[in-house]
């Protein structure tokens, strides 16, 4: 399945649970996460959207660990609901 197809059935998915869903597609950092899922009431999860054994470039991997470090929910989402 193309990625574009796997983020909108994440997007949709999302926001019938109630999240807030942004699709960041530039930003003043390189590799952040595709998707900002901002939960009723607090924090923030990230999204970063893969086909099917894809894997994340050093840079998105780096970007995941940084965001981590801060305490941030990142997921890397390649259509399989069950890793939320």
């Amino acid at each position: 399945m193309l990625e574009s197809k796997i983020q909108k059935s994440l997007i949709d998915s999302l926001e019938k649970d109630g999240y807030y869903v942004i699709k960041l597609s530039v930003t003043n950092k390189n590799g952040i996460p595709d998707i900002l899922a901002l939960p009723n009431g607090c924090g923030a999860v990230f999204y970063e959207v893969k086909q099917k054994g894809k894997k994340p470039s050093k840079l998105q991997e780096f970007r995941i660990k940084e965001l981590k470090n801060q305490g941030i929910k990142v997921f890397v989402y390649d259509g399989d609901f069950n890793e939320r």
